[in-house]
Formats: C-alpha cells, structure tokens, sequence
C-alpha cells in the first residue's frame, strides 16, 4: 500500500532536520527517516492483498439483475463455497508466497477478497488470500463489514457493482466509509 502524503512529509521533515547537526547525528536522522519509512509499510503490509496476487475476481454469473435469486437468499454463499481442504491447503501455500514472517496458518484466514456474498469468485486465486488474524485491520473486521455491503446490496442502497469495486480497490477504506 503506497504511503500517504502526511507520512511522506514527515519522513521529509526528519531528513531535512539532519542537515543541522554533525554527521553522527546527521547518520542518525538518516535511520530514523528511513525506520519511520519502513515501519509505516510493513505495519500494514499484510492488512490489505497484494494487489498482483490478489487483485480480486468475480462470480460472473452474479448479475444486479439476479441477486434476489441468488447471493440475496439466505443459505446461498453455502452452496459455493469452496471446500476446507482446498483454502486450508491454499492458505498456506499463500503464506509463503505472500512472504509473511509468521508462517502459523491459526494466525490467517482465506478469505475472499471479494466475498462470496457480494458476488466474489469462489474458487480464483486471484480473489483468496492468507488474511491476518491478528492485526489491527483483521479478518474479523472485514466480516462485519462484508456483512453491511451484503445488507446494501440486497435491500437496494448500493450497487453490486459499487460495492464489489469499494471492497477490492480498499477494503479499509471502505470499511471507514460504510461503517464509521
């Protein structure tokens, strides 16, 4: 996830202090402008999919013209969603590709990235992914606000299409804009 322009000041800031100091201290500016840098990233390197290997993908059978007969009705996601065996085999092949330090499967869910009841994909790898239990933009988060888009989606407030685009392009974002 690219870095926000407040936090591209900041780093600024720092390297730009280090000019009035000596070089030990000009050395140490330096670290701390890069350590900010870098602790920024990687604090939320794993709440969002990378988007080259999770960029999303679709159920093409979901339609907004056919969600009342199909992702609307209660019980439905149950009749696609992909075995256990499969994502948990999946989430930790997924585990090493994404790079991820801690390799415990316990600590991650596959999760669609956009979900089953919002017309995900169930089984392209290009909409699962090894989602983070344990972070402050967690799996449990993105169910709650999986289950609002759901609810949007199914009494008419927003569009199949607007809700799949806002979940895929952020979730986070979308899930400061829907729920808070």
């Amino acid at each position: 996830m690219p870095i926000t322009a407040s936090q591209r000041e900041l780093a600024k800031r720092k390297l730009l202090t280090m000019h009035s100091f000596h070089n030990h201290t000009k050395l140490h500016a330096l670290l701390t402008a890069l350590t900010l840098l870098c602790s920024l990233q990687l604090a939320i390197a794993g709440d969002l999919p990378d988007p080259n290997l999770t960029p999303g993908a679709l159920n093409t059978s979901i339609t907004q013209e056919n969600i009342q007969s199909t992702i609307c009705v209660k019980g439905y996601t149950k009749t696609i969603r992909p075995p256990a065996n499969y994502t948990n085999k999946l989430k930790k092949l997924q585990i090493i590709e994404y790079g991820y330090a801690d390799t415990n499967p316990q600590h991650y869910e596959e999760d669609h990235l956009i979900p089953l009841s919002i017309g995900g994909s169930p089984n392209d790898l290009k909409n699962l992914w090894p989602q983070p239990r344990i972070s402050e933009w967690n799996a449990q988060k993105k169910d709650i606000l999986e289950l609002k888009l759901y609810k949007l989606v199914c009494n008419g407030s927003v569009s199949l299409d607007e809700a799949r685009q806002a979940i895929s392009r952020n979730w986070i974002l979308a899930n400061k804009y829907y729920l808070q």
